[in-house]
């Protein structure tokens, strides 16, 4: 794994802090994955909420290696479709490329989200919420 700059990570928390309010008026009210005032205790009492009414399933998703299998063009378009500022567009499609360490050889990456940083979690959500909402 690369490690990204002070500066870098900065920029990404920057990026998440203005795109967020915009996206989070359109997921859905029933995900609560890395999403703001938001945690498993309160997934729970909606789906208790559900099950006394009569309902009898709940569905807990948990993707295995989500965000190594994002594809960025697919997340690039999505994010395109929604951000008008091109320079916006270009620092996430940098960040997205950024690549990783193996060993002491620099590989590109060209599926995936970077773990870790404060800007995947939205943008897995974005993903999410778009491939849910064609459906």
């Amino acid at each position: 794994m690369v490690i990204p700059t002070v500066i870098d990570r900065f920029i990404r928390q920057a990026i998440s802090q203005v795109l967020s309010p915009i996206c989070e008026k359109e997921f859905s009210e029933s995900s609560f994955g890395f999403r703001p005032r938001r945690n498993a205790h309160q997934a729970l009492c909606q789906a208790q909420s559900h099950i006394n009414p009569g309902y009898s399933y709940a569905v807990d998703i948990d993707l295995e290696r989500f965000f190594d299998t994002v594809s960025q063009g697919k997340l690039m378009e999505i994010l395109s479709r929604r951000i008008a500022d091109g320079r916006v567009l270009s620092l996430i499609h940098r960040y997205l490329r950024s690549g990783v360490a193996v060993g002491r050889k620099y590989e590109s990456s060209e599926t995936g989200v970077p773990q870790g940083s404060p800007l995947s979690p939205l943008l897995s959500n974005i993903i999410c919420l778009t491939n849910l909402t064609k459906s």
